[in-house]
């Protein structure tokens, strides 16, 4: 990868006709310096769910797991190798790899554009917060990001030079996506498609190289395919579900709004919108017609967002889900209306585009500072209950510490197992609580998940256990089930810090409780119980 990065800023900087050369060294500037302000930035906030989730993973390494592609156990387990199970461990491999996406975006645009491009390109990246949570939170979405971002610029190279070592290296960048997560098979289809349809490179396509590099990708995620093979195809049950394949076949508009809302949060509204009109641009030739590159990059970031925004009309789709289209297209925003008009982009391109441009990326900077602030030391007086940062990320190391003093005063502490009734309280008790103990989700009344591979009934049966819900009446109505008794809950408060000391709503509204139960005499019972016999998701496999 390191060798990668340095060809690519080589053939950058050996790039000719560039009318200030200090601009892709800005570029580079301004990547790097994020990248460390991230190295840094990400000491000083917990783990959210799914990072603890991923860590866990890390924790039982294997060649697949039930929600997502391996790889990002894999770096994880990696990092805290040598680093240790910090917070800035888990993350290092995301940071590196997202500062790795930019500059292959970067190299794109100076190759192919020209250094002013490449500058607003960097610039235009590490502006929106989509590309900030991508960069800060250890999920597979930051490596696939890296993955797409240089099969992009290889498979251009290949197209343009139609050089074996250019198709190998894009086939295995697409197979390292592979494995970093599913939504990366995108790319295959769209860069075939570009080139069946191109006029000066269809050609290319007659030979067996850009089909030895789809090979040479294919095989890489041999290994997953072999492991879903061997566990009832769970993975793909499970995206089939998130898909709605349970759901009746129908179409309508109930979640549209909610995919282009999050979108435009995520990439923010203006830079949103400039996006849409850069692929109306592409998409009516408005561009110079020897500029290759530009449909190349339509193809490789339309057809994740139209694709995503078709299955919308059918089911929820989560806003990170086409993060990976969002990536090419920033280098068209930043050519047709970032700053004067370039060698890219000589003509006079439509003055509203130019002039939203520099109000875009000024309100998505503004924005992203503040939820990096608000973050981490949350100044905005936002009601509690919206404030969503501080209800995913509060509290689990309070919670942990808790947890740990409980399960020490139980009758037999060494047989005692924790407990969440989802993965996401789970992980977060295994990494914040001192020791990092192995812990498990009970699954009973939720969605299967990754828990149900690694521990069985038989292995804890007879324990006794620490847990935590947000119900206070789970002793009630749940655990009576699966334990011979459980006492009434520890009750956990979780606050908001404040710099304010007049936030009185801080101070006296919890962010949310924690329920902390004591159960004893473990009897079985932790695998999900499928309201109905079509359920997608069933069929997990106990091997």
């Amino acid at each position: 990868m390191l060798r990668c990065v340095e060809r690519l800023f080589q053939d950058g900087m050996r790039m000719q006709e560039r009318d200030d050369k200090n601009y892709l060294a800005l570029a580079w500037i301004w990547v790097l310096g994020f990248t460390f302000f991230r190295l840094v930035y990400a000491t000083f906030f917990p783990l959210a769910p799914d990072e603890a989730n991923y860590w866990q993973w890390s924790r039982h390494l294997d060649w697949g797991y039930h929600d997502q592609s391996p790889l990002i156990a894999w770096v994880i387990r990696f990092s805290t190798l040598f680093l240790g199970h910090t917070e800035l461990a888990v993350r290092l491999p995301i940071i590196v790899a997202m500062a790795v996406a930019a500059l292959y975006l970067v190299g794109i645009a100076a190759r192919w554009m020209d250094d002013r491009t490449a500058f607003h390109t960097a610039l235009i990246t590490q502006a929106t917060l989509g590309f900030n949570a991508g960069a800060l939170l250890a999920t597979p979405d930051g490596l696939q990001a890296a993955a797409w971002a240089g099969a992009a610029y290889h498979t251009a190279r290949a197209y343009e030079d139609h050089d074996w070592a250019q198709w190998l290296t894009a086939g295995v960048w697409f197979g390292l996506g592979l494995l970093s997560k599913y939504t990366m098979v995108i790319f295959l289809p769209a860069a075939f498609c570009y080139g069946l349809f191109s006029p000066s490179h269809r050609r290319r396509l007659a030979t067996i190289r850009p089909y030895a590099a789809a090979l040479a990708g294919l095989l890489m995620f041999m290994p997953v395919i072999l492991w879903n093979a061997a566990h009832n195809w769970n993975s793909l049950r499970h995206v089939a579900d998130l898909g709605g394949a349970d759901k009746t076949p129908a179409i309508h508009w109930k979640f549209f709004g909610d995919y282009l809302a999050s979108q435009a949060g995520l990439l923010s509204p203006l830079l949103f919108i400039l996006a849409l009109m850069a692929w109306v641009a592409v998409i009516r030739k408005d561009y110079p017609a020897e500029k290759w590159i530009y449909p190349y990059l339509l193809y490789t970031s339309l057809p994740v967002f139209a694709g995503f925004a078709l299955l919308s009309f059918h089911t929820r789709v989560y806003g990170n889900w086409p993060g990976a289209g969002f990536l090419t297209i920033t280098i068209i925003t930043a050519a047709l209306y970032g700053s004067r008009p370039t060698t890219a982009v000589p003509e006079t391109r439509p003055g509203f585009g130019r002039r939203l441009y520099p109000w875009a990326l000024g309100s998505a900077y503004f924005f992203t500072f503040l939820v990096l602030l608000q973050t981490v030391w949350p100044l905005l007086p936002i009601p509690v209950h919206l404030d969503r940062t501080a209800i995913e990320l509060g509290g689990w190391r309070e919670l942990g510490l808790k947890t740990y003093d409980l399960r020490q005063g139980m009758p037999n502490p060494s047989k005692t197992f924790l407990f969440g009734l989802e993965y996401q309280p789970a992980s977060e008790l295994a990494f914040y609580t001192p020791t990092h103990p192995p812990t498990v989700s009970i699954n009973r009344w939720s969605r299967p998940n990754v828990y149900d591979y690694w521990l069985q009934d038989e292995d804890i049966r007879g324990w006794d256990a620490v847990g935590v819900t947000y119900h206070g009446r789970t002793h009630l109505e749940g655990l009576e089930d699966i334990f011979e008794r459980a006492d009434p809950p520890v009750k956990l408060d979780i606050y908001r810090p404040s710099p304010w000391p007049s936030d009185m709503v801080a101070q006296d509204v919890p962010v949310k409780t924690f329920y902390i139960y004591r159960a004893y005499g473990f009897k079985g019972g932790m695998r999900r119980i499928p309201p109905r016999q079509e359920d997608a998701r069933e069929g997990l496999s106990r091997e």
